[in-house]
């Protein structure tokens, strides 16, 4: 059966590919053998007018299900690799997906607790708030009276995953062999990196943690705030966390008419972002309109709330320095300085010629930089900065493609509350700031401070570890001289070796000479003789050459 759905499955993609003339796209080398038969696809003269490259995939992905539509998703964050058009089609995919029984939530609920509903929560509404492609989320109050919301996973949605990215590994193949763009574009690269996305997404315990990680970060901020997680109710495919009130970012209206302050609202998103990358390494991955809202208790100081912790990033502390000197040196246009921190940073070979590359960045950010500052974009800046670096064989981390992705995401926000919004005016000073607590004094001696207790630990061993090094450098050193008198005494009999071959060989030609001459030349000696001169000489030479 298992076959079976598999075939009638790559069958429905192949409609679905042929109904959308994505041959076009996927085998655009001319040599393919399939590429004739483009042309006689009812399909493809009409949608080759009617609708763009990048509308026939998005459109194509939403017919093929919510698990396409999430990889769609995912793939949308890759722009170093994606042509523009097509990423920013993708990035138009919503998880618009039909809900799944209120009645099959609950019963996994029972059986993912152990428990009748009603010995779990005192009420649970079986009309979902929200359904997505990988859950759907169910209001509920606790026994104690608190709200919350569950999360619940669909049906057989490992299964699923698993069997359509198995067949997203086989396109990938087929594109690596058919594409003629494929060694650029990295399909199973691509596919990789969604099949781990999926894969953290299918796991709520671990999203639950991600939650509890950024609300412990932003304990008693005003800034941000994280709804708190119930553990005695989660498990690998149940969420339940507290239910927040506010407006949806992406409501602008209704955020003006509740009269929130509007640029404040803007600044505070840009700040809390740079917060959560070089304060807290670690970052809200996926901080789209749809998972942001905006709590109305404070008016004049307006409150973030977020949802939704399936996909974080953090950076260690070498990229979050290089990152924000890239940052300081590109708005001062010190190109050798970012072609320098590339290649210090290992993002680029170390054979890479820095003169190439400087230049290769001034021909991006010098028609950025002319537009006024509060028009330059952070995230379009690292997205030009990636797909130049792509010809110098760039080494980025899939967390710097997310930092990108969820920056962009930040300025889309933010540009729709506050258009007048001057970021550099907030990164700025931010990032100076950052990095001056990163060297200097204060920064040496925090450093210090913060390693006492692995010193006072280590303290101990450390007359221990000295006499072990002494000891070794002593041995080595004993060891040293022995193999050098050793070596001495080798060369001594080498060399008398030699001598006494280059005697012997001396010798040996000097006989066999002699032995021919008499053999030639000499009448007075008896034949006899002369043969034994001559066997003798050839005996010494070869002798010679034996030893």
């Amino acid at each position: 059966m298992r076959y079976v759905a598999r075939f009638f499955r790559i069958l429905k993609i192949n409609f679905i590919f042929v109904r959308y003339n994505l041959d076009e796209i996927i085998l655009t080398s001319w040599f393919s053998p399939f590429r004739f038969f483009s042309y006689f696809n009812p399909w493809y003269w009409f949608y080759k007018n009617k609708l763009t490259r990048g509308e026939r995939v998005r459109r194509a992905i939403e017919d093929l299900g919510p698990i396409f539509i999430k990889a769609g998703q995912v793939l949308s964050t890759r722009r170093d690799l994606l042509p523009d058009d097509i990423a920013e089609e993708l990035a138009k995919l919503q998880d618009k997906v039909p809900p799944f029984s209120g009645e099959v939530a609950k019963k996994t609920i029972e059986s993912a607790l152990g428990k009748n509903i009603t010995e779990i929560f005192s009420e649970f509404d079986t009309c979902e708030l929200a359904s997505a492609s990988i859950a759907q989320v169910h209001p509920v109050r606790l026994l104690d009276g608190r709200l919350a919301v569950v999360k619940v996973l669909r049906p057989n949605i490992k299964k699923i995953i698993e069997r359509d990215l198995d067949l997203l590994f086989t396109l990938a193949s087929i594109a690596n062999r058919y594409w003629a763009e494929s060694r650029r574009f990295k399909p199973h690269e691509i596919v990789d990196e969604i099949a781990h996305t999926l894969h953290d997404e299918l796991d709520l315990m671990r999203e639950g943690a991600n939650a509890s990680q950024l609300r412990r970060n932003f304990h008693g901020s005003t800034w941000l705030y994280i709804p708190e997680i119930y553990w005695s109710y989660c498990r690998s495919n149940v969420l339940v966390m507290e239910r927040i009130e506010g407006i949806p970012i992406h409501q602008i209206d209704a955020i003006k008419e509740a009269g929130i302050h509007l640029k404040k609202l803007a600044e505070r998103g840009v700040e809390i972002f740079f917060t959560q990358v070089f304060r807290d390494s670690f970052f809200h991955a996926d901080m789209h309109p749809g998972n942001i809202f905006v709590s109305t208790k404070d008016l004049e100081n307006p409150q973030y709330i977020a949802v939704d912790f399936g996909i974080v990033g953090s950076l260690n502390a070498k990229d979050k320095r290089y990152l924000a000197e890239n940052m300081l040196a590109f708005f001062k246009r010190d190109y050798q300085r970012v072609a320098e921190l590339h290649i210090a940073s290992g993002w680029l070979p170390p054979n890479t010629r820095i003169d190439q590359f400087e230049g290769a960045i001034r021909a991006v950010c010098e028609p950025i930089f002319e537009r006024p500052v509060k028009e330059i974009s952070f995230g379009q800046l690292l997205l030009r900065l990636f797909q130049t670096a792509r010809r110098f064989n760039i080494n980025i981390q899939p967390q710097l493609i997310l930092l990108q992705k969820t920056l962009l995401n930040i300025e889309g926000v933010g540009a729709q509350i506050y258009p007048d919004l001057d970021i550099w005016a907030i990164a700025g000073p931010f990032l100076e700031k950052w990095i001056k607590q990163q060297v200097g004094p204060r920064a040496f001696l925090r450093k210090m401070r913060d390693n006492i207790p692995y010193w006072s630990e280590k303290f101990p061993e450390i007359p221990g570890l000295v006499y072990e090094a002494l000891t070794e450098y002593t041995y080595n050193q004993e060891q040293t001289r022995f193999n050098s008198s050793t070596n001495k005494e080798l060369d001594s009999v080498l060399y008398k070796t030699h001598s006494r071959r280059k005697l012997l060989l001396g010798f040996s030609v000097g006989s066999l000479t002699a032995a021919l001459i008499l053999l030639f030349q000499s009448s007075f000696i008896p034949h006899y003789l002369q043969w034994i001169f001559l066997g003798l000489g050839m005996a010494s030479f070869f002798f010679a050459e034996l030893m």
